[in-house]
């Protein structure tokens, strides 16, 4: 095994056995509950007495929707001036049967794209096939193609080992998934197995105690074989060219209707997710809990397994405006935008039309004052927009380990941080999963924005952002392990709130806004 598996298989050891955090922990209270969540049941009793007053729409531009998923189906939006599956385009809004979205990353032949290549590797092709080059593309391309290069030869080596023993680690998972009764089995799950008369088990336990000492469980190997499989098949794959399947002309940023009714293709594993984190339904005893009662979810599918294109998010963000939606939650990023400018003028358009942009800040530790996260509103080290919301992810604590290790942060680019470690949502197919990233951190400030709207419809999209960074629960003067380093500062050095959401604070100075 080679020292880069090595570490990575580490890694993934150590993630998944963290303490397990309790199920809605994000939505409970620091004082009653002792861990650092959005005190969401409190602020609910605070509004026991009224009723929401206006349904909120929120986009989640995503990898797509599960809306038959039994938490969710009941919050889905439903397009009512279209009728469903007659090849019409009866709302004349230039797409057909977009009954609960719309799909950017399909044709009209119902076939979708799902996995993609990432950006800068697009560059890359885009560069090699110009005739000629000026000085600075030239140096662009050699710069990304050593990037391109040195982690394609990682992936494409780290690959062709784990899939030498891939048929051997899935039958050794599966064994120990049946035996166990859950794909997340422990070790303390496996050793309370009885071998003695299953030699099938026996040996699975053999295994899992041989992977145990390199760091690694058939899970982790499996997942990683996936990761390595999906980086030399899509993501590093400088021939792929999902556009093809597609159809359209991608130079064409004017070109609308393109795509399909599919908001949930077989790959709407993260998208559904974050509109859990939103809006599964409260109560049911199935999985987690959403964030708002009063809220529709409009799927719009603009994000592949790869990087999503810059002409499908603008698309996206004006699609998601012209039809209604209040708040648009967008839990993805990228390091390079070469059509930014288009991007930008599709996030002025929201701002405009009073729309709530809520965006997940990415998962690099990294520093946004300093370096590129797409799609942005304003330049590294610029103060956001007034009705975009920068969100960075959190953990249960109040002390030094507040910021989630994987999260960016920034002072002046990374408004507010909200829990984003281990949140417990849907999956498809009638499922729940605990997940980490600012991707679970962004749609619970979206499901707290949408929780105060509903009950004050009034407020604007400007006046609901400054109340959602003025009501957060301030931790300016904690000393926090800066994520990724071995540095610590204050929390007002990470973000420019300095606080983390709070679904009950927010109520309450929503109420007395402007008096």
């Amino acid at each position: 095994m080679s020292k880069f598996l090595t570490v990575f298989f580490l890694l993934f050891f150590i993630i998944n056995t963290n303490a397990q955090h309790k199920t809605n922990w994000h939505l409970m209270d620091a004082q009653k509950d002792g861990v650092q969540g959005i005190s969401l049941y409190e602020a609910q009793m605070f509004a026991k007495n009224r009723a929401p007053r206006k349904e909120i729409i929120v986009a989640v531009l995503d990898s797509g929707v599960d809306i038959e998923h039994e938490d969710l189906d009941a919050r889905i939006w439903i397009n009512e001036d279209e009728t469903p599956n007659n090849g019409i385009d009866d709302d004349k809004n230039g797409y057909i049967d977009d009954t609960h979205g719309w799909n950017f990353l399909g044709n009209a032949n119902g076939e979708v794209v799902i996995g993609d290549n990432l950006e800068f590797v697009r560059i890359i092709s885009k560069l090699e096939k110009k005739a000629s080059r000026t000085s600075s593309e030239q140096a662009m391309l050699d710069k990304l193609k050593k990037k391109h290069d040195k982690e394609y030869k990682m992936a494409s080596e780290s690959y062709a080992n784990l899939s030498g023993i891939a048929e051997i680690v899935e039958g050794v998972h599966l064994i120990l998934t049946e035996a166990t009764g859950t794909e997340h089995y422990t070790e303390a799950d496996v050793k309370k197995l009885d071998e003695s008369d299953n030699k099938k088990i026996a040996a699975a336990k053999l295994i899992y105690a041989d992977l145990g000492k390199q760091g690694a469980s058939p899970y982790d190997l499996i997942e990683a074989t996936e990761y390595f499989g999906n980086q030399v098949n899509f993501h590093l794959n400088k021939d792929l060219d999902s556009r093809k399947l597609i159809g359209d002309d991608p130079a064409n940023f004017r070109e609308t209707g393109y795509g399909n009714n599919i908001v949930n293709p077989e790959d709407s594993d993260h998208g559904t997710h974050v509109a859990g984190i939103i809006a599964a339904i409260k109560g049911n005893l199935k999985g987690a809990d959403g964030i708002s009662d009063f809220v529709k979810i409009m799927a719009v599918r603009v994000v592949p397994n790869g990087d999503e294109h810059d002409k499908d998010v603008a698309n996206g963000i004006r699609y998601a405006v012209d039809n209604g939606a209040n708040i648009i939650n967008m839990s993805f990023g990228k390091a390079y935008s070469p059509n930014e400018s288009e991007v930008a003028a599709a996030i002025r358009y929201a701002g405009d039309k009073g729309v709530l942009l809520v965006h997940a800040a990415g998962n690099d530790n990294s520093n946004n004052d300093k370096s590129d996260n797409f799609p942005r509103d304003a330049a590294p080290g610029s103060p956001s927009l007034p009705y975009w919301v920068e969100v960075g992810a959190s953990d249960e604590t109040n002390n030094a380990k507040l910021p989630a290790e994987f999260s960016n942060y920034g002072r002046k680019t990374v408004d507010i941080f909200a829990p984003g470690v281990q949140i417990e949502s849907t999956t498809p197919y009638n499922t729940y999963e605990k997940q980490d990233g600012t991707s679970m951190a962004s749609p619970v400030v979206s499901g707290v924005a949408a929780f105060v709207w509903s009950y004050h419809p009034e407020l604007t999209a400007v006046q609901l952002k400054d109340i959602l960074m003025k009501s957060s629960v301030s931790f300016k003067n904690t000393k926090v392990n800066v994520p990724g380093s071995i540095r610590s500062k204050k929390f007002k050095k990470l973000c420019v709130s300095s606080g983390v959401v709070n679904a009950l604070e927010a109520l309450k100075m929503a109420q007395g806004y402007g008096r």
